[in-house]
């Protein structure tokens, strides 16, 4: 059992550390569109589109007493 644990955290240090500076660029850019949107953090996710680097970040924004929360995808380039 702790063989398998430590071949997990191994497994997942890789995966994460494998592109740190896609992932500190998506945080800052979530960050962004979450104090701009006054909404919730629901995903930011580093990627490329038409050969550039992107975040695509989804945010939750609350409606107002008589309308639903929406949920909002915003693609910002890095």
């Amino acid at each position: 059992m702790k063989m398998s644990m430590i071949a997990s955290m191994f497994l997942a240090s890789a995966l994460f550390s494998a592109t740190p500076s896609l992932a500190a660029d998506c945080s800052a850019s979530a960050q962004q569109v979450v104090a701009q949107t006054g909404g919730q953090l629901l995903s930011a996710k580093a990627g490329t589109k038409s050969g550039q680097t992107v975040c695509k970040i989804t945010v939750l924004v609350k409606g107002n007493a008589y309308q639903r929360s929406k949920k909002i995808t915003v693609t910002v380039p890095q």
